[in-house]
């Protein structure tokens, strides 16, 4: 199991990357459409004055069931080791096993 911090800390991050979502993306628009240089480092400023954590590249995607941050896969959004187990228990529809 995953610690308490951990997924509190997870959280605190989902929340900042919604709260600046829409500032860092009209900051990014204003870079692209100014022609000075001078004015692209106003908002590149402006950008970096903003918490680190508020990224979506900061966030992680984690298993539902077991919090674990690896080896997951986005369509089901579970770890390699409960997709396995939930396979064979029969229990994903769509999913074959394979045996060689």
């Amino acid at each position: 199991m995953v610690k308490k911090s951990l997924i509190h800390r997870e959280k605190k991050r989902q929340e900042l990357e919604q709260k600046y979502h829409l500032i860092r993306r009209s900051s990014k628009k204003e870079i692209s459409k100014v022609p000075s240089l001078s004015e692209k480092w106003k908002f590149h400023g402006k950008l970096q004055s903003s918490p680190r954590n508020n990224a979506a590249t900061h966030l992680h995607r984690r298993c539902f069931l077991t919090r674990r941050p690896r080896a997951n896969y986005r369509d089901f959004g579970l770890s390699g080791h409960i997709l396995h187990e939930m396979v064979h228990a029969c229990l994903l529809m769509g999913a074959t096993r394979s045996s060689w």
